[in-house]
């Protein structure tokens, strides 16, 4: 099993940033990837970005790159999403999962068997 917990969530002005967290505990030696996703009310969770474990390859949906940035802390068993430029459309609850098989599919949720309890994000016009 592998436990996570979402924290940085909060209230933020069009045009900020925030920086969440998501902390892994439990067996994350045999974690392969782990990844964002973010829902919003009335729509499907949608995946915005995810990290294979050990080659660190990065993957992003079109909607956040080059305004969302994972990364992860070895040492903190950690992985954040920094969220800069912020736009309304970015709020939802943020998820963050693991999963601990090989997939080389990233952006579905079906392909993730850990998840957090979320962190709401919303982005003030």
């Amino acid at each position: 099993q592998v436990q996570l917990v979402e924290s940085g969530g909060g209230l933020v002005q069009a045009g900020g940033s925030l920086r969440l967290s998501c902390g892994a505990s439990g067996r994350t030696s045999s974690v392969s990837a782990m990844a964002w996703f973010r829902q919003a009310p009335g729509k499907e969770r949608e995946f915005v970005a995810a990290m294979h474990w050990r080659s660190e390859n990065t993957y992003y949906a079109d909607s956040v790159k080059g305004r969302i940035t994972i990364s992860r802390d070895n040492a903190k068993n950690t992985v954040y999403l920094q969220m800069n430029s912020l736009k309304p459309e970015d709020t939802a609850v943020y998820y963050c999962a693991a999963r601990t098989y090989y997939s080389e599919t990233y952006t579905n949720t079906g392909f993730y068997n850990f998840w957090g309890q979320g962190t709401q994000v919303t982005v003030a016009s």
